[in-house]
């Protein structure tokens, strides 16, 4: 029997099937904050959920990471949603709100400087992401993160570049997770008022230098980072009990003290934000 050698075949008489071919789904240029979410809704991927992270350059206190479960029709009733870094601090308080009123679910985790000086900064944030994830209370159909991808989530998952800016679950996220660790840094402003935590929120600003190389580090400084450490060689710790990351949030009972810090369901845990 003649083959020919351009197709392929599971027997002498039977060509194979063509693989099957699936509709496509791309998100719209201009279907605005919500076109991935759209989209994942019509391919059969709901709920989505987005995961970000705050405090991941910071050199004091703790990563923050956030997962939001959104319904896409909601997503345009949440006013001024965006990336919280294009947003003022009283207008991230106002969507934060608004996340929290719509929101089908989200869940917030909290790294302490400790844990990230211990496993390193990369692995406490891929652990936070899937902690977060792993602690929603429905079940999303997919997953969007910001930045890289997140391995082990037992769900279909998608890393897209700067997230936070183009996808609403993200966005939300984003806003949560800083809203969240910003209100953490203005509690430790009150435990150690010579850093300007308040202001700086332990990122590495000329001011938060001085304060660094005039006082040394203190016991929320992660001394794992390069400038930190540099300090810590020539000056000890500040004599003060690090705090608690528990102790930062109001009415909550902690489940671990390492990590599970909020979680809710359609805003009905917002009072534990509240400081």
């Amino acid at each position: 029997m003649t083959r020919d050698p351009g197709s392929l075949t599971v027997s002498d008489s039977q060509p194979m099937a063509a693989p099957p071919r699936y509709v496509g789904y791309t998100p719209r240029r201009d279907g605005g904050l919500g076109a991935y979410e759209t989209v994942l809704a019509k391919a059969g991927f709901t709920p989505v959920a987005g995961i970000d992270e705050a405090g991941r350059g910071a050199c004091a206190g703790p990563l923050v990471v956030a997962a939001v479960v959104l319904d896409p029709a909601h997503i345009k009733r949440m006013r001024g949603l965006a990336d919280s870094k294009l947003l003022t601090p009283a207008a991230r308080e106002e969507v934060y709100a608004e996340v929290l009123r719509w929101a089908l679910d989200w869940h917030v985790v909290v790294i302490g400087n400790d844990q990230i000086d211990a496993l390193g900064l990369h692995v406490c944030n891929v652990a936070g992401m899937r902690r977060a994830f792993a602690g929603l209370r429905c079940r999303p159909g997919y997953v969007l993160t910001d930045g890289f991808p997140v391995r082990g989530l037992g769900v279909p998952a998608l890393a897209v570049w700067k997230g936070d800016r183009v996808t609403a679950s993200v966005a939300a996220a984003s806003v949560v997770a800083k809203v969240s660790r910003d209100r953490m840094m203005r509690d430790l402003h009150e435990r150690y008022p010579w850093y300007g935590f308040d202001r700086h929120k332990g990122y590495n600003t000329d001011e938060h230098e001085r304060a660094l190389t005039e006082h040394g580090p203190s016991a929320v400084h992660r001394y794992s980072f390069v400038n930190v450490n540099r300090v810590a060689v020539q000056a000890g710790p500040a004599l003060i009990d690090p705090a608690d990351p528990m102790e930062l949030m109001v009415d909550v009972d902690p489940v671990d003290t390492a990590d599970l810090v909020l979680t809710g369901t359609n805003g009905e845990n917002e009072r534990r934000m509240n400081s």
